[in-house]
């Protein structure tokens, strides 16, 4: 494992490191030997998540350190997946509760290992640069809010204002912080902190959106299942959306490929088009892309 982690860590190490940054994807697949680890980049917090446990820690540890050739690195964190409650493990340097890490321009608060989502979903990068270009005098829904990531690259790219749902009243004053570290206007951002299904009349108060995103969970306890809901809330765009407004929609079931969402688009919104599948950040290219995450972009009719 170790002979075959030490070029792809020394090259993304080779230069100074500024933004989060998925350093490797091993869960897609495409390096034998490294399909049980990923390692994410949250300057100045190096987060190792692992599927089986990992038996060459000391070694893996001191390989990082020689890579860091720029003296980057000052804390190493592991997270171990499915041996019961996931919890961060501090391998190596100070221990880090959060950090503030940049994205290009943009500012995120994350917490890197203390729970199974540190706050970013480093995919994600190419649409919140889509968001950037392509949000500039639109008001924009976004559902399913978390952290807010998504509505900060909206806002940070012109957007009139943004709607936040999520139905984690935690995670949407998480995003409240996302805006503030980023300068908006707070009067720009509306925070909907309730289940989504039982939201839609104040959500449609602050609408028309020419703009809607839908990132929902593949499947949430008392929250939301893809096969269950999903057509519930597709239902709903046309008393939401402006004439010709435009969704992104997300699929990030492993078991459903990307006709499945487009298919129950087209059928939940008549006359809707499918105008194209939106790229994953190239660093989680993966052996079999439909079991990944899938990014489509409509519009309304």
């Amino acid at each position: 494992m170790l002979t075959a982690l030490k070029s792809i860590i020394g090259n993304f190490f080779q230069d100074e490191a500024p933004y989060a940054r998925r350093i490797l994807h091993g869960r897609g697949r495409l390096f034998p030997g490294l399909e049980t680890i990923n390692l994410d980049w949250y300057a100045p917090v190096l987060l190792i998540t692992t599927y089986e446990p990992l038996l060459e820690i000391d070694q893996l540890i001191q390989l990082l350190l020689e890579s860091d050739v720029h003296s980057q690195i000052e804390s190493i964190i592991l997270q171990q997946r499915g041996t019961g409650p996931v919890q961060g493990q501090l391998l190596w340097g100070n221990a880090v509760d959060e950090v503030v890490v940049q994205e290009g321009e943009l500012r995120f608060k994350v917490k890197p290992g203390r729970r199974q989502n540190a706050g970013l979903f480093l995919d994600m990068r190419p649409v919140r640069e889509w968001l950037q270009a392509n949000s500039r005098d639109k008001n924009v829904l976004n559902l399913f809010a978390y952290s807010c990531s998504l509505s900060v690259a909206a806002l940070s790219g012109g957007a009139l204002g943004v709607t936040n749902v999520d139905m984690s009243k935690p995670s949407i004053q998480w995003g409240e912080q996302n805006h503030q570290l980023n300068g908006h206007d707070m009067r720009k951002v509306h925070s909907i902190p309730h289940n989504l299904f039982t939201s839609w009349g104040r959500i449609q108060q602050f609408g028309r959106y020419e703009l809607v995103i839908i990132d929902p969970p593949t499947r949430q306890r008392g929250s939301f299942d893809v096969e269950k809901n999903y057509a519930a809330v597709l239902k709903k765009l046309p008393k939401l959306c402006a004439q010709g407004g435009e969704v992104i929609a997300t699929l990030n079931s492993p078991f459903r490929e990307a006709d499945y969402l487009i298919e129950l688009f087209l059928q939940q919104v008549p006359g809707s088009t499918f105008i194209e599948r939106l790229p994953v950040a190239p660093e989680f290219a993966d052996r079999f892309p439909e079991k990944g995450l899938k990014i489509c972009y409509f519009k309304m009719p």
